[in-house]
């Protein structure tokens, strides 16, 4: 967040075969109902409001790539933060995919999702805060 509010993009690798991320809808989030296996008319309608979303944590980041449902799919840039009608937080990310979806090439992705489901990251070192910065001896 620091670095996108100074102005600093942020190269992403996640995982995008989950069924709660959706280029054509240009959503990605974590349903409570990802809990459990989706039907395909459970699947096509989270992405129609803004459901509850699963509270991640680390065991249960950590099982997700232990277990390997969380790979790295592909590399994305976060280039900014929005939030949805109800508060939640989302960051808007640019893809490479073209611009055929619902927000011309564009992505929403919750805080939630980017908890769970990132593999790396790298952002420009003067976007990190001081204090991170002098305890890593940057």
């Amino acid at each position: 967040d620091h670095a996108l509010e100074k102005g600093y993009t942020v190269a992403w690798g996640t995982d995008v075969s989950e069924p709660y991320f959706s280029w054509k809808n240009g959503i990605a989030y974590v349903p409570e109902a990802a809990a459990k296996k989706m039907t395909p008319a459970e699947k096509a309608e989270i992405f129609r409001r803004p459901d509850p979303e699963m509270n991640i944590t680390s065991d249960l980041r950590q099982e997700a790539f232990d277990n390997y449902s969380t790979t790295d799919d592909h590399g994305m840039q976060i280039i900014g933060i929005a939030k949805d009608q109800n508060g939640r937080g989302y960051y808007i990310v640019k893809n490479s995919w073209g611009t055929k979806n619902d927000y011309d090439g564009f992505l929403y992705v919750s805080k939630a999702y980017v908890q769970y489901k990132t593999t790396s990251f790298l952002v420009n070192k003067n976007g990190i805060p001081a204090d991170v910065k002098k305890k890593i001896g940057i």
